[in-house]
C-alpha cells in the first residue's frame, strides 16, 4: 500500500489501523492503558519505565526491568503466553478501554531463573505522555556584573487532542495551550530577559497549532498561505489581537524541524518577530489530508486504517515556499545532522520549490542590522567555550566517519578501529574536562551525556539580543520619524 501511495510523492502514505492509533496517540499525547513504557529484550517484553499518573505507578508493584510473560483480559480472562511475541502485538493486548482491567503475569527483572512469577490486576486509565509535551526551564546568563534570565520552552511536536476537542471538552490538550500556560508561569515567576523556543527534532503536527503558536508572539494577521491542487489560494490567519509574549525571542531549529515547525519559524522570521538560529530546516512544504478508510467498511468491523494524500502546498506570507529549501537560519549553529542525507531535497519524487504572490502583512521589525554584532559576539564566545568546542569536535568526527564508504572484514582490524575511535572520543572529553577543571576519565565507557552546548549558546545569543534589540528598536523608531 505504501509503495503504491509513494508513487505520488514522499508524503502520500497508508496508515494501517495500528499505525493510525499510534498517530492518534502522538497527536493527542494520551492513550488508555496502564502507564508503562515497554521494550522487547531477548524475546521478553520488558518494562523500561513506569509513567507518572497511570495505574502501574499507583499500584507500585510493577518495576523497571520486570518481564511480562502472559496477558489476560479482565479480572478472570484466560492468560495468553506472550513470550516471543512482537512488541506491538503485546501492547495491543495491554491497552484497552478506560475503566477495564488487564492481568499481567510478571517475572521480576532482578530475580534469578526459576523464581515464582506473580499476577498483577491493573485497571486501564487515561495516560498523559508528559515527557512529549512542551516544557520550560530558566537559564542564568552572565553579562559583566549583571545576571540575565533566559527562558527556554521546548516544543517536541505540534499536538492536539482532536477527539477531546470534537467531544466539546473545554480542557483539551494542545501545544498552544501548554505553551501559553508556560508563558504565564514564567511571567508569574518574575519574567525573563529573553526567550528561546526550541523546535529541534520537531517534525510538525497540527497546522492549527502552528498558527496558534504564532499568535502567542504576533498579534492577529496572516500566518501561512495554502494553495490547493486546483490553484485556489487560502490565507490562514491568527485571531487574537494581543500577543502573550512581546520580549526578545529566538527560535532554535535543526534539519529535523519540519512542516508545522517550518511554518512557525518562517512566520517569525518574515514578521521580524524572532531570530531563527541553528540549521537549515527539513523543507517539507506540502499539505496532506487524512482520509479514514473505515467509512467504506459497509457495516463490517472497522479496521481499514487511513490514507494521507498530498493535496496542496504551503507558502510563507512572503509568497515563498518552504518546499525543499526549508527555512534558512539568521545565525547558523553546527549540527550533527547531514543536510545531504536528511531533508526533503534528498527524497525521491519530492515536489519542486516555487512561489506565489505575497499576502498583505506588516513586519514588526528586522534583525539584519543586529546580525554582524550578534555574529561577532557569538564567534568570540564559542572560541573559549570548552563545551561548544567539544560539540564541534564530535560533529567533525561524525562527518569523518560518514566519508568512509567501506569497512574491513578482518575482526582484529575492526576491533582496533573501534578502540581507536573510543580513545579519540575519550581524549576529546578529557580535553573538555581539563579546561573546565574537572577530573579526567580513565575509559570511554565512563563518558556520560555532555551538556547541550547548542542550547547553551542559543541562550547566550538570546541574552545578546535582549541587550541589542532595544537599541535597534530606538534606532528604527528614529529612522521612521526621519523618513
Amino acid at each position: 500500500m505504501n509503495a503504491f501511495a509513494h508513487v505520488f510523492d514522499p508524503h502520500s502514505s497508508y496508515f494501517s489501523p495500528r499505525n493510525s492509533e499510534e498517530y492518534r496517540i502522538a497527536m493527542s499525547l494520551s492513550y488508555e492503558g496502564i502507564g508503562a513504557s515497554l521494550q522487547s529484550i531477548d524475546d521478553f517484553v520488558t518494562i523500561m519505565e513506569i509513567l507518572p499518573g497511570g495505574s502501574a505507578q499507583q499500584n507500585g508493584e510493577l518495576k523497571a526491568n520486570d518481564r511480562i510473560l502472559a496477558v489476560g483480559q479482565g479480572k478472570d480472562g484466560k492468560m495468553v503466553d506472550v513470550v516471543g511475541w512482537r512488541l506491538d502485538d503485546v501492547v495491543q493486548l495491554i491497552r484497552g478501554p478506560n475503566g477495564s482491567f488487564v492481568r499481567l503475569q510478571i517475572q521480576p527483572g532482578n530475580a534469578p531463573p526459576g523464581t515464582q512469577e506473580h499476577v498483577l490486576t491493573l485497571p486501564r486509565t487515561k495516560i498523559t505522555l508528559e515527557a512529549q509535551a512542551a516544557k520550560k526551564e530558566i537559564r542564568k546568563v552572565k553579562r559583566g556584573d549583571q545576571e540575565l534570565k533566559v527562558g527556554v520552552i521546548t516544543v517536541p511536536s505540534f499536538y492536539q487532542d482532536y477527539n477531546a476537542r470534537a467531544a466539546g471538552d473545554d480542557e483539551f490538550r494542545s501545544t498552544t495551550r501548554d505553551v501559553r500556560k508556560l508563558l504565564d508561569e514564567i511571567k508569574a515567576e518574575g519574567g525573563v530577559d529573553g526567550l528561546v523556543l526550541d523546535l529541534r527534532e520537531n517534525g510538525g503536527g497540527h497546522l492549527s497549532e502552528a498558527i496558534g503558536l504564532v499568535n502567542l508572539f504576533v498579534p492577529k494577521g496572516p500566518v501561512v498561505q495554502l494553495r490547493e491542487t486546483g490553484g485556489r489560494v487560502e490565507v490562514l490567519e491568527s485571531e487574537d489581537k494581543d500577543a502573550a509574549y512581546s520580549g526578545p525571542l529566538t527560535i532554535l531549529v535543526d534539519r529535523f524541524s519540519a512542516s508545522a515547525s517550518e511554518i512557525f519559524a518562517a512566520a517569525m522570521q518574515d514578521y521580524g518577530r524572532g531570530l531563527v538560529i541553528g540549521q537549515q530546516t527539513y523543507g517539507k512544504g506540502s499539505v496532506q489530508n487524512l482520509y479514514p478508510l473505515d467509512r467504506y467498511a459497509l457495516g463490517q468491523d472497522p479496521g481499514y486504517g487511513q490514507l494521507t494524500v498530498t493535496i496542496g502546498m504551503y507558502y510563507r506570507v512572503t509568497g515563498d515556499s518552504t518546499q525543499n529549501r526549508g527555512v534558512m537560519p539568521d545565525l547558523a549553529l553546527p549540527s550533527a545532522i547531514s543536510t545531504d542525507e536528511v531533508g526533503e531535497s534528498s527524497r525521491d519524487g519530492s515536489l519542486p520549490w516555487n512561489r506565489i504572490r505575497s499576502s498583505d502583512f506588516s513586519r514588526e521589525g528586522a534583525f539584519t542590522p543586529l546580525l554582524p554584532e550578534l555574529q561577532q559576539e557569538h564567534d568570540a564566545r564559542i572560541a573559549g567555550d570548552p563545551n561548544f568546542q567539544f560539540a564541534v569536535s564530535e560533529i567533525s568526527a561524525l562527518e569523518k566517519m560518514r566519508t568512509e564508504k567501506s569497512v574491513s572484514l578482518n575482526l582484529a582490524r575492526r576491533k582496533a578501529e573501534r578502540e581507536a575511535r573510543a580513545q579519540e572520543q575519550l581524549a576529546r572529553e578529557n580535553a573538555r574536562r581539563q579546561t573546565l577543571g574537572e577530573p579526567a576519565l580513565k575509559a570511554a565507557t565512563e563518558i556520560k551525556d555532555s551538556p547541550d552546548a547548542i542550547l547553551g549558546e542559543a541562550a547566550e545569543i538570546t541574552a545578546d539580543l535582549s541587550r541589542l534589540e532595544p537599541k535597534f528598536v530606538a534606532r528604527a523608531s528614529r529612522a521612521d520619524k526621519g523618513g
